[in-house]
């Protein structure tokens, strides 16, 4: 029998019930991303934990588990069906699915070792495939200049992709994911080569990094930001950067394999 939901999933389905109003806006996917992502997956019935608003999900989708019922209203009307229950207690036979997808979700697992990876593991006959962040790739200019707390928080809830193989077993394979200059999908990395995106709070409001943080330490690190922005100081030390049409900032397509 799956294990009960912790604490900790009820302080998560509060953060997303609180950042949740419009996600759905300013993470709209990226076509180039999902293209990706739909080329790990092949093909096979599909389960997406952690769907959130449906990013990303693939038309093999039969089934997709969120914890938050505001980031599943956001759903498109003919999205697959969604259950509201938890990665660490999914609510699925064992080898139910020949496919699963989790994107950006694992470091919102509680216990991702214990339970999370492991019921991916259990309901998932064929692959799955996991778009993460790698915490041992070096932090690019936000973390690094502006908001290293990020980092502070960001490297204990993201396993390495060591510790994903070890609990997911299988055939592992890890791939960089260089985010296009344009994405369009707001997560934390997204405009790397448009700095002032970050100042709008409406992007923030998207970013749960940003939600995790006090809000006098995002005051803070967004007014460096602004006079950095408006002294000229960010393009300086920035300015190899300007010209580069995709960078990695340490995003990884991970994708197991059972069989």
């Amino acid at each position: 029998m799956p294990p009960t939901p912790s604490n900790f999933a009820l302080r998560w389905v509060a953060l997303y019930d609180d950042i949740g109003e419009g996600y759905a806006k300013t993470r709209q996917p990226d076509p180039r991303i999902e293209r990706v992502l739909w080329d790990a997956l092949g093909e096979g019935s599909c389960v997406n934990v952690g769907a959130g608003a449906g990013s990303y999900e693939p038309r093999s989708t039969r089934l997709a588990i969120e914890r938050s019922p505001l980031m599943a209203s956001q759903r498109r009307a003919d999205a697959a069906p969604v259950v509201i229950a938890s990665a660490e207690a999914l609510p699925l036979a064992d080898n139910s699915f020949e496919t699963a997808l989790a994107v950006l979700t694992i470091h919102h697992w509680p216990e991702r070792a214990r339970t999370g990876l492991r019921e991916l593991c259990r309901v998932t006959r064929g692959r799955v495939v996991l778009l993460t962040w790698d915490p041992e790739a070096v932090p690019f200019w936000l973390t690094r200049d502006y908001f290293p707390e990020i980092v502070e928080i960001d490297l204990p809830i993201f396993p390495t992709i060591s510790e994903l193989g070890a609990e997911l077993g299988g055939s592992v394979t890890s791939e960089p994911l260089p985010i296009p200059h344009d994405c369009v999908d707001g997560f934390l990395g997204a405009f790397w080569r448009r700095p002032a995106v970050y100042l709008d709070p409406a992007i923030r409001n998207g970013i749960s990094s940003f939600c995790k943080l006090p809000a006098e330490t995002v005051e803070r690190g967004i007014e460096r930001l602004r006079e950095d922005l408006a002294s000229g100081a960010w393009e300086t030390r920035n300015a190899d950067l300007l010209n580069v049409d995709a960078l990695d900032v340490g995003y990884r397509v991970v994708r197991v394999d059972y069989r």
